[in-house]
């Protein structure tokens, strides 16, 4: 193959045929040897790796390449269960390639390495199995569908129920629009890990399909689920979870987690909400301050439990969620008016003064900022001369 742009034959979801594939020991396919010929030949010299070697001091007219800095490849030497080293070495080349999006060369390595057992006689199921695993994944993602689905099949009969060949093959039959397949080993793989989503998702979408498709008796229409053996089911379980599934699960987690937080947090501020158009503030006011646990930089929240507060004549509480609101957001209109009304509260008429001042000056049309000054300065008026007539004079 050459860069990851190229396709390999029969990609798009074609299903072009395989030839000259080998028997049973093998099962891989010529991939055009003249083809790959020509396209290593073109590929540029200092690309990086070949043959699962690292090229150091690439020249370029003769003069060597001063200053290039040395490429880790301890990682061809890691070991791949019981691979003979130059074919374990093939296998995390294409590892590799296929981390770093070069599907196309990473499939190279996989079908060599695919072949190397052949002809080495290799006789471990479970490393054959993953190497055609991982060799469908290069055909899914450059839209082979058909040489995808032949893979998984090979590495399922290897190793019935192997979990990442059966979504791997279920994907490439949804992509090809065979939905009675695709159904069929989302489920098994369900069986396996109900921690899949992304088989629930298209066991949900798939449906749905299928009910259009062949309507209420679609069930009837579907090939035979196989059941999968309590003890696989059990050995997946046990299986030593990898750093990447183990992060990819975390990952999950904290979007589910993250999901439950945002649909509770909409109803209690709904709750809330309802609670105060019907007076209820004491229990309007408890929804407010669990919201707050799930989103405390929620302005809203503060100017909304504000209210309950100013109702249950709780002014100093109330003042103080209108401080927290306009710490977020400093010219917030409703903190302004309820800290004025908390002040008033508190007969801090001039306090009160000041923020009614500060609404109109963000927005003078607001009418009940104007009646609530006027009431406010003669408020302040009057405690001014109360104040006054009780001074002593000097």
């Amino acid at each position: 193959m050459g860069n990851a742009q190229e396709k390999p034959p029969g990609s798009g979801g074609g299903g072009g045929s395989r030839s000259q594939q080998t028997t049973a020991g093998s099962g891989t396919r010529s991939r055009g040897e003249g083809s790959v010929r020509k396209t290593q030949t073109q590929r540029a010299p200092e690309k990086g790796l070949a043959n699962g070697t690292q090229r150091e001091n690439s020249t370029v007219g003769g003069q060597e390449e001063q200053g290039s800095p040395a490429v880790d490849t301890s990682y061809l030497d890691a070991p791949a269960g019981a691979l003979p080293p130059h074919l374990a070495r093939l296998k995390n080349e294409g590892n590799h390639l296929f981390k770093h999006g070069q599907f196309g060369d990473a499939l190279e390595k996989y079908t060599q390495a695919i072949d190397g057992c052949a002809e080495a006689a290799v006789d471990s199921p479970e490393d054959l199995c993953i190497l055609y695993s991982n060799r469908a994944a290069c055909y899914l993602k450059d839209g082979n569908s058909s040489d995808c689905i032949q893979d998984c099949t090979k590495a399922l009969e290897l190793q019935p129920f192997a979990l990442k060949p059966l979504l791997r093959r279920a994907m490439a039959y949804e992509s090809l629009e065979r939905y009675r397949k695709a159904y069929v080993d989302y489920k098994t793989v369900l069986q396996i890990d109900t921690g899949v989503q992304a088989a629930h998702d298209s066991v949900h979408r798939i449906t749905k399909m299928l009910i259009e498709q062949d309507g209420p008796e679609w069930r009837e229409k579907l090939p035979e689920i196989p059941v999968v053996p309590l003890s696989i089911q059990q050995q997946h379980r046990d299986k030593p979870v990898s750093a990447e599934v183990a992060q990819a699960r975390a990952a999950r987690a904290a979007q589910e987690e993250v999901r439950r937080k945002e649909a509770r947090f909409t109803l209690l501020k709904r709750e809330g909400n309802d609670l105060v158009k019907t007076g209820q503030y004491q229990e309007a006011l408890q929804k407010y301050s669990e919201c707050l646990t799930l989103k405390p930089d929620e302005c809203a929240l503060y100017t909304n439990r504000a209210i309950c507060l100013l109702k249950l004549n709780r002014f100093e509480e109330a003042k103080q969620d209108c401080d927290s609101a306009l710490r977020l957001e400093p010219g917030n209109k409703k903190a302004f008016y309820r800290r004025a009304l908390a002040h008033k509260g508190l007969q801090d008429y001039l306090s009160a003064s000041s923020d009614l001042q500060e609404v109109l000056q963000l927005d003078p049309k607001v009418r009940e900022a104007e009646q609530e000054l006027e009431v406010v300065t003669g408020l302040l008026r009057q405690s001014l001369m109360n104040n006054t007539g009780h001074t002593p004079r000097v």
